[in-house]
């Protein structure tokens, strides 16, 4: 076992769906946007140069599966994919799905507005669409 620890603003604002080889795909609690995150379970890692080649490649792929995915399932105008790192040091990657008549377009979404959580409904649905797509994705590896 490893000693890696999720930081809390992560863990706060956002749950597991499911340990999709060496990454948490999580799920942000804002129902504003169908937002998720991929985390590799790997201590110590802030930087994208961090993760080994084998893991940036699995990254990259899982990354273009879902983000695909999504778009055509949430019927998204535009996939934001961003590893920014500022606030929250620990590595993470943002899936989130876009559309025109969302609040905050065409800017970034960090920052803007005040988080509206998901039901139970809507996490039980998305929450769906994740492992759907992460099955899907391993099943063709």
């Amino acid at each position: 076992m490893t000693d890696f620890i999720l930081d809390n603003r992560l863990a706060d604002s956002s749950a597991s769906v499911m340990i999709c080889e060496a990454f948490d795909v999580r799920l942000v609690d804002d129902r504003r946007y169908f937002w998720a995150l991929l985390i590799p379970q790997i201590p110590h890692i802030t930087e994208l140069s961090d993760l080994s080649d084998q893991a940036r490649l699995t990254l990259l792929s899982l990354t273009s599966h879902l983000s695909a995915g999504l778009k055509d399932s949430c019927k998204a105008d535009k996939m934001n994919i961003a590893m920014i790192g500022n606030v929250v040091s620990q590595f993470h990657l943002h899936i989130v799905a876009r559309h025109h008549t969302d609040e905050s377009w065409p800017d970034p979404i960090w920052g803007k507005g005040t988080p509206l959580r998901l039901t139970d409904e809507e996490r039980q649905h998305r929450s769906h669409i994740i492992e759907t797509l992460c099955a899907s994705w391993l099943a063709n590896r």
